[in-house]
């Protein structure tokens, strides 16, 4: 069957620059307030949004990229968010890692990103409990870190530039490349592309990825569209 993508719904949040999945419904990250919403994944027939369960706090920046594991979200935080509000005393200076408490948005950890610079994605290894990938803009790279000691495990080179979300799949790694339009499986030894998604201008632009049982998810930062990936 040939890849199909659609549109689902409009996000609670003008600017959804990370969502991720769990068994309580859809988490999406607001770039702008850094707000994180759970949602259950339906779609009002008049209005095209989700029916919302919870909204909380938190105190990233520039919020661009998200993932849930050990019962903590982690949110990519890429650098301060002075060029959409007016900057708060927890913004990050450079690139961060926040672990937050979903129920009271809570910091419970904040972690540089290696080797410094901006990110855009960041997902936790379920297939590797206690790690997390985490992408480093400036090298174009994407590293398996450690989290017990925040060390580097592995790193692989990322093939195109504004590299973004990140879903962690058994015998691969799916990275979001937005302004390529690209959605690339690399393999997790050396990074070579084992596979794609293109997403076509029909369609909404692809930020933030995740999985959704055999499908996809993802969100467009510049029309708040999320839609989804049926192969």
């Amino acid at each position: 069957m040939p890849t199909q993508i659609e549109k689902v719904f409009r996000s609670p949040y003008s600017v959804p620059n990370g969502l991720q999945v769990t068994d309580e419904g859809l988490w999406i990250v607001d770039q702008i307030t850094d707000r994180v919403a759970l949602v259950e994944i339906t779609c009002d027939p008049e209005y095209h949004v989700p029916k919302h369960i919870q909204d909380i706090p938190s105190d990233s920046s520039n919020t661009s990229g998200m993932t849930y594991g050990e019962d903590a979200l982690w949110l990519a935080a890429n650098g301060s968010g002075d060029r959409w509000r007016a900057v708060r005393d927890t913004d990050a200076k450079s690139g961060e890692i926040f672990k937050v408490d979903p129920t009271t948005g809570e910091t419970l950890g904040r972690f540089p990103v290696p080797e410094g610079g901006g990110t855009h994605g960041v997902e936790y290894d379920n297939f590797d409990e206690g790690h997390l990938w985490v992408q480093t803009l400036k090298n174009q790279e994407i590293h398996k870190v450690k989290i017990s000691d925040w060390s580097i495990q592995h790193t692989l080179p990322l093939p195109y530039g504004r590299a973004h979300g990140t879903v962690r799949v058994e015998d691969g790694l799916w990275v979001t490349h937005t302004s390529d339009r690209v959605i690339v499986k690399l393999d997790l030894d050396d990074g070579v592309i084992i596979d794609q998604i293109e997403v076509s201008e029909d369609y909404p632009e692809p930020h933030g990825l995740s999985i959704y049982g055999n499908d996809f998810l993802y969100c467009d930062a510049s029309s708040g569209w999320i839609a989804k990936i049926t192969r």
